[in-house]
């Protein structure tokens, strides 16, 4: 699980039907690159957000088949260190 900020969306108007009803949102994480996460929970540009990889992000969005690799699962509210 990673801390980013999202800094963008991305439009796609063709894409897998698994993926169907599903934002994508440009996330950045501390020093690493930017990358495209699937966001199912309402998230917005400029929000602190925790995204999981791998096929825990395809068990976020609900189904193995899903075709991602990025998945936003939680908007962070108050952190510490």
């Amino acid at each position: 699980m990673q801390i980013c900020k999202v800094i963008g969306s991305v439009v796609s108007t063709r894409k897998n039907e698994a993926l169907t009803g599903c934002r994508f949102l440009i996330v950045e994480p501390k020093n690493a690159a930017l990358f495209v996460a699937v966001d199912n929970i309402g998230a917005g540009v400029g929000e602190t957000v925790l995204v999981v990889t791998g096929c825990a992000a395809r068990v976020a969005c609900g189904s193995l088949e899903v075709p991602t690799d990025a998945a936003i699962v939680g908007i962070v509210d108050e952190g510490s260190k």
